[in-house]
C-alpha cells in the first residue's frame, strides 16, 4: 500500500482528507503512482501533471523520504520505504515570489 499525501487544494478538488492510500501492482514508480492516483480521482487529471505530455505541472514538486524527485526520470523506481509503505510519497506546492 503507497500512501500519498497532496497538497489541500487537490485534497479539497479530490474531496479527500488526509492521505491517499493507494494499491499498486508492479514496480512502484511516480508514474505507477501517478496514474494510480489519476485513476482512483479523475478529477485529478491534468491538476498534477499536463494531460497530454504528462510532465510535472510547474509549482508541484514530488518528494520522498527527504528527497526531491521532481525532475527523476518518472520511471525511475521509488525508494523502498515508499513502496511499502514506511514514508509517504509527497506532492507539494511550490511557492513562488519574493
Amino acid at each position: 500500500m503507497i500512501r500519498v499525501e497532496i497538497p489541500f487544494h487537490l485534497r479539497n478538488l479530490a474531496r479527500v482528507e488526509g492521505e491517499v492510500t493507494l494499491h499498486i501492482e508492479g514496480r512502484v514508480t511516480q508514474r505507477a503512482v501517478l496514474d494510480a492516483l489519476e485513476a482512483r480521482y479523475p478529477v485529478l487529471k491534468g491538476t498534477i501533471r499536463d494531460q497530454v505530455t504528462h510532465k510535472r505541472r510547474p509549482f508541484l514538486r514530488f518528494y520522498a523520504c527527504e528527497l526531491d524527485l521532481s525532475h527523476d526520470s518518472p520511471d525511475d523506481p521509488l525508494p523502498e520505504s515508499v513502496a511499502s509503505g514506511a514514508e509517504p510519497y509527497l506532492i507539494v506546492g511550490a511557492i513562488a515570489g519574493g
